[in-house]
């Protein structure tokens, strides 16, 4: 599976640009944001919505937020890491202990990993370009599942996200992929609370 994840790991320190719209039952709003992504396994994730209202940042190593501003948890901007790092093209790996199913064809490949009450799956599209959808259960519920396009280089085109228990949908549009040899040390420290 090791192989599995690699085909969706940034091979350097990127920076992708993004349009974002959030709709649910009772309202929609959208803005603009930037992710920073390095080599390891760490991103850094801003955004503010129209006007720059509602702005937010996070820094987040593997499925663990260092810190979100304003404060709160991780959930609250997105129901658990593996959505998050889905939404931007990336596959975690698997954990130390998690249960492993998966399988591969001529163009998808298909792999599950399973903790406690917690599963999650990948379905990756080797189409012209390829997509990656992703999804994750707690305790036999839907939290969310995920679809990315990528572009032909394999640069994120068009994310969404879906929450069937609130239900709300995110929709993401990139509009600029900069790969860079790394970020200044300042990138990650948190602002400073609104």
């Amino acid at each position: 599976m090791a192989q599995w994840v690699a085909r969706t790991t940034p091979q350097r320190a990127v920076l992708h640009r993004f349009t974002w719209l959030y709709q649910d039952e009772q309202a929609s709003k959208g803005g603009r944001g930037s992710v920073r992504i390095t080599l390891g396994d760490s991103l850094r994730i801003d955004f503010a919505g129209s006007l720059g209202i509602g702005k937010g940042s996070a820094m987040v190593v593997g499925d663990s937020a260092l810190w979100v501003v304003p404060k709160r948890s991780l959930d609250d901007l997105v129901p658990g890491a593996a959505l998050l790092w889905a939404v931007l093209g990336v596959a975690q790996a698997p954990r130390p202990g998690d249960r492993l199913a998966g399988l591969e064809s001529e163009d998808r490949t298909a792999w599950r990993y399973i903790r406690d009450g917690d599963t999650v799956s990948y379905l990756r599209v080797s189409a012209s370009p390829p997509v990656l959808y992703a999804e994750v259960r707690r305790d036999g519920q839907i939290l969310g599942r995920t679809e990315l396009r990528s572009r032909e280089d394999g640069t994120p085109l068009k994310a969404k996200l879906t929450v069937p228990r609130v239900p709300s949908k995110l929709e993401i549009s990139f509009y600029a992929t900069v790969p860079t040899d790394s970020f200044p040390q300042a990138t990650w420290a948190p602002p400073a609370e609104p």
